[in-house]
């Protein structure tokens, strides 16, 4: 049963002993399917025994809808003076200063953050001890508009097989959106700036050898229309993607979903996976990246940096 409480605007709820107002939980966050904020509450409750692993010890970066996804949003990126004294915070040397931005290890701290009109999580690459040093190596497959989500998914795949020719265990999943998410676990140790560096050049010898399918182009305005963008960029340091298992602010309620290789090859669709179904299907075969969780596994980036 859901801790979330049926009619009613606001309440108080305890987990794990911890007092956790809620506000707004009648408000409509997506008009057209009449999906109200405790409707996302709920699936965040629902999900979190899978999510919860993957953002461990990472800063998030707050992105707020306060009124649903036809309201205007704004990033937040300091923990609120406001906040629960329960609330952990991960410094982070940031632009000109410290930043104070939230984490969320446990239920409670999830719910906190969504209360505050998240809608979908954006954590940091690398771990609250080192942020500069990331865990994770990605590709952000971003369809421009004239763009089949096929050509999508042929993307993915030629992505994947560039990454196991190098001798990496390669993960993928939906963005929630239009596009896709291509991830490598990575043993800790590069700085973001390096990995970032290595992303580019394999994006630009993909672009290159791939031309009827991928650009890099940086300017919005110059990209073909029928391409995929292959941005490498998301790697840069202070950059963040949705998360795993992210609801999205789109009409179908999209969420961010691990998917199998031969779910790929067979011809998987953005509205396959949804806020109404996504617990569902996690509850059935479990969290498909697990693995990214684990230590051991990781792939050792140094060597093809030095020889960059």
């Amino acid at each position: 049963m859901s801790l979330i409480p049926k009619n009613v605007e606001a309440a108080t709820i305890k987990i794990a002993g911890k007092s956790l107002p809620l506000t707004n939980l009648n408000k409509v966050f997506w008009p057209t399917l009449g999906l109200r904020k405790r409707d996302l509450l709920e699936y965040y409750e629902g999900i979190a025994p899978a999510l919860l692993p993957h953002l461990r010890d990472r800063a998030i970066v707050m992105k707020r809808y306060p009124n649903g996804i036809e309201g205007e949003f704004f990033f937040m990126k300091r923990t609120p003076a406001s906040r629960p004294e329960w609330i952990k915070t991960c410094p982070v040397e940031h632009g000109k200063g410290i930043i104070d931005f939230p984490i969320a290890n446990d239920l409670a701290s999830l719910l906190w953050l969504i209360n505050l009109g998240c809608i979908d999580l954006n954590p940091w690459y690398g771990f609250c001890d080192s942020p500069d040093q990331p865990d994770v190596l990605h590709f952000d497959l971003d369809p421009e508009k004239e763009a089949p989500f096929g050509l999508v998914r042929e993307a993915a795949l030629i992505v994947r097989d560039a990454l196991e020719g190098l001798g990496m265990t390669v993960f993928a999943k939906t963005s929630g959106g239009r596009g896709m998410h291509i991830y490598v676990g990575i043993k800790r140790g590069p700085a973001q700036h390096e990995v970032w560096a290595f992303s580019k050049k394999l994006g630009h010898e993909l672009a290159r050898a791939h031309r009827d399918v991928f650009t890099v182009e940086y300017k919005v305005a110059n990209r073909p229309r029928d391409k995929v963008h292959l941005d490498y960029n998301q790697n840069r340091s202070g950059a963040t993607l949705a998360s795993i298992y992210s609801v999205r602010p789109n009409a179908f309620a999209g969420v961010s979903m691990p998917v199998a290789w031969d779910e790929v090859e067979r011809g998987i669709e953005p509205p396959d996976f949804r806020m109404l179904n996504a617990v569902k299907r996690v509850n059935k075969i479990g969290d498909l990246w697990k693995r990214l969780t684990q230590s051991r596994g990781r792939f050792d980036l140094r060597p093809l940096i030095e020889r960059l």
